[in-house]
């Protein structure tokens, strides 16, 4: 005789959830570049720390308005020895020239543009990225962002 199955809707969803977790658990465990990924710092020669240009404006009492530009992040913390790329991408403002002191590193930020700049960080210290734009208060800054190299 034949003898029929009935399967009801909750279990075969439950099954097939089952099975979805299954796959996505084997593929998982059998891609070690993923688990290295999640477990342990990146081992790449270079480090890529992003940047942006960023604005703060208000209005004052009188109706006059105020505005301020920033690195974003205003401060950036690096190992002795790491090879550094630097990509900054300009948001607000039309040009920020730059300087990076200590580190005979010169460029541009332009609205709309990515810049990137690359260094070694040699010595341990505090080194400046500094808007030549945005110099001072009365320019609408100081524009600067801190790097630091630590041991």
């Amino acid at each position: 005789m034949f003898k029929s199955f009935v399967l009801k809707k909750y279990h075969f969803v439950m099954f097939l959830g089952f099975l979805c977790v299954a796959f996505a658990a084997v593929l998982f465990f059998r891609n070690p570049q993923i688990l290295s990924t999640a477990a342990e710092p990146a081992t790449a020669s270079e480090r890529t720390i992003q940047l942006v240009t960023g604005e703060f404006s208000t209005k004052l009492e009188n109706g006059k308005e105020i505005e301020a530009y920033r690195w974003d992040p205003g401060t950036i913390v690096v190992r002795k020895g790491e090879n550094i790329r630097l990509s900054i991408y300009g948001v607000n403002g039309a040009s920020h020239p730059f300087i990076i002191e200590g580190l005979n590193i010169k460029g541009e930020v332009k609205k709309g543009k990515e810049t990137v700049v690359s260094f070694k960080a040699e010595k341990t210290g505090t080194y400046r990225l500094i808007c030549m734009t945005h110099t001072d208060i009365a320019h609408s800054g100081p524009m600067i962002a801190y790097i630091n190299v630590i041991d």
